[in-house]
């Protein structure tokens, strides 16, 4: 079997079809198949002659309205043998990101060596295979310093090339995903392998997502919870026909049961579903669609990838007990760049920590109980925070919120909930004895405008944790 390589799959493509949009940005422009080769091969040579070597890394920061001179660029560095590093300029960390991965170069908008566009020949640039390195990416640094996870080409382009493209039942794909995130270069790899041509916008406002969902009549809508949250919370769906989506997929955080199901009403005739990975783990995930009696599921492993429940030391644990989530690639794993010692902690023979705490059914679906790092240690007793959400969730009121720990004379810690709405505390409190246990009931309700999160939509309880002490 012939190893697919994304830089060959966008050759494949812009031969076969040259003249279809590949990616669209809405108010920006498009970017065709044979458009899209012709200039990733002229920069690749403008990037060979001003020094890039194979495997050097070229930092690539650029803003979500940029996503055409950016999925050029990718594909020029890949193109020319050096590693990608993509970063969203909205990243306070990207100067530290730039000088952990060691970048040779730096491309930003504007700032990207002139070239011609040209379609020739391969024999002005190094060959590249699939177990050369390709991309490095960072964490969110939600829960710690941002890592730099390195990729092979092999890794960034498994199951691509097949004979029947992903979502074939859509002209159209539309997100809102920021570049430098995971999701992101899930929606590029979806731009050369994919059926739909993929739509997005500078930037994401509930109005603004609901307008381009109904402009394109997109079949396929890719989100993150909390966009999700804020298009509910608006009434975009009030405004705006959804009625072209026939799949709805969240990703990057678990998915409240609430939500999941209000948008079952929001988007009538799409399929929700939720996708559970990480920036290690890919591309092994679990899909889940939503279903009412599996509500906090995030699903089963798909694609050739597995999951497990496992101590610290990797010994699978039986259904129904909690304990450490593993998954395992269906390809060859990823990698910490520059950190063997982090990545012997968390890639294991093919299987990946992925950092959250979890239990598996006799059905084989997944569900998760926290992260390890968010779990609040409160007294003789262990909350999970995605379990105190969930219930917060639950009331009318409540347009969002996150629990944490806050520092208690007593009990060491105690729980603690961030949340939007018109609800009083008060109210909350009462409306939530009858959903948690006493010792998971918070001790201090916080009500704020919005919830902070970083450049990836993931909320930032480093930053709430601030606010609640």
């Amino acid at each position: 079997m012939v190893s697919i390589i994304l830089p060959g799959l966008l050759r494949e493509r812009a031969a076969a079809d040259p003249d279809e949009i590949a990616m669209t940005v809405h108010g920006r422009g498009s970017l065709t198949f044979g458009e899209w080769e012709r200039r990733s091969y002229g920069l690749a040579r403008a990037l060979r002659s001003r020094g890039v070597e194979p495997g050097d890394r070229v930092g690539l920061v650029f803003g979500n309205g940029a996503w055409l001179d950016y999925s050029v660029a990718f594909f020029g560095v890949l193109r020319a043998g050096a590693v990608a590093v993509p970063i969203s300029d909205r990243s306070p960390d990207a100067d530290a990101m730039l000088a952990h991965c060691g970048a040779a170069m730096v491309l930003r908008p504007g700032e990207v060596p002139p070239y011609t566009e040209d379609g020739g020949g391969e024999d002005d640039l190094p060959p590249v295979g699939a177990g050369d390195p390709a991309q490095i990416l960072y964490t969110s640094g939600t829960t710690g310093r941002p890592k730099g996870v390195a990729a092979t080409h092999a890794n960034l382009a498994y199951g691509c090339g097949g004979r029947r493209k992903p979502f074939m039942h859509s002209k159209h794909l539309a997100h809102a995903f920021p570049i430098g995130t995971n999701a992101g270069q899930w929606m590029l790899v979806n731009a050369v392998d994919a059926h739909p041509e993929v739509v997005t916008l500078p930037r994401f406002t509930p109005g603004r997502f609901a307008a381009l969902i109904e402009h394109y009549r997109a079949g396929t809508v890719f989100v993150v919870p909390a966009m999700a949250i804020e298009m509910l919370a608006a009434g975009a769906h009030t405004g705006h026909d959804l009625s072209s989506v026939l799949l709805l997929g969240s990703a990057a955080a678990p998915l409240p049961a609430r939500v999941a199901s209000d948008l079952g009403t929001a988007f009538p005739n799409a399929t929700i579903t939720n996708y559970y990975t990480s920036t290690e783990a890919a591309p092994a995930q679990t899909v889940m669609i939503f279903d009412p009696d599996r509500p906090s599921s995030v699903g089963r492993p798909v694609s050739g990838g597995a999951v497990r429940i496992a101590t610290a030391d990797g010994e699978a644990l039986p259904p129904g007990v909690t304990g450490e989530v593993w998954m395992r690639s269906p390809t060859v794993t990823r990698a910490y760049f520059g950190d063997e010692a982090a990545t012997g902690e968390v890639f294991r023979g093919g299987w990946v920590r992925m950092g959250d705490l979890g239990y598996i059914d006799d059905d084989g679906y997944l569900y998760l109980v926290d992260r390890e790092s968010d779990v609040i240690k409160t007294g003789a007793y262990k909350v999970s925070t995605i379990h105190v959400e969930e219930a917060v969730h639950r009331h009318p009121d409540v347009v969002e919120a996150a629990a944490f720990g806050v520092p208690h004379p007593t009990l060491g810690k105690a729980v603690a909930v961030a949340v939007v709405g018109a609800v009083s505390p008060e109210n909350l409190r009462i409306f939530l004895k009858d959903l948690l246990a006493p010792h998971e009931l918070p001790v201090r309700l916080i009500t704020l405008d919005a919830l902070p999160r970083n450049h990836g939509g993931k909320v930032d309880k480093r930053a709430l944790r601030k606010v609640g002490t």
